[in-house]
């Protein structure tokens, strides 16, 4: 464990923070431009991958485990997100044979 704490302070904090920025930053985009609901969970789960890694780099930065505590419960919560997420999908391409969200105005009464 000492030395997966030296591996991973050997790399500078900024490059952590800028490849957690950059990978969010897809999720985000994910989010906003997709139009397939798969897709949109799959960009949501991009963006809980970029906090958890920020959560346990400043956890072992710090010497602190609270850190990966959190990240623990954040896993927890994404699999959470992926079942009632992937409950939602098929029973939306049950009643209209399609995942667009777009398609989803029809489902209202």
């Amino acid at each position: 464990m000492e030395q997966l704490t030296q591996t991973i302070q050997s790399v500078p904090l900024n490059h952590y923070i800028l490849f957690s920025s950059i990978i969010f930053a897809i999720g985000v985009i994910g989010v906003l431009i997709r139009r397939n609901a798969i897709v949109i969970f799959m960009s949501i789960e991009l963006m809980l991958n970029a906090v958890n890694l920020l959560l346990a780099v400043f956890s072992v930065y710090h010497g602190d485990p609270a850190g990966q505590v959190f990240v623990f419960f954040v896993m927890a919560l994404a699999a959470a997100e992926v079942a009632v997420g992937l409950a939602i999908i098929v029973m939306v391409y049950r009643n209209t044979h399609s995942i667009d969200i777009n398609v989803l105005n029809r489902l209202k009464w």
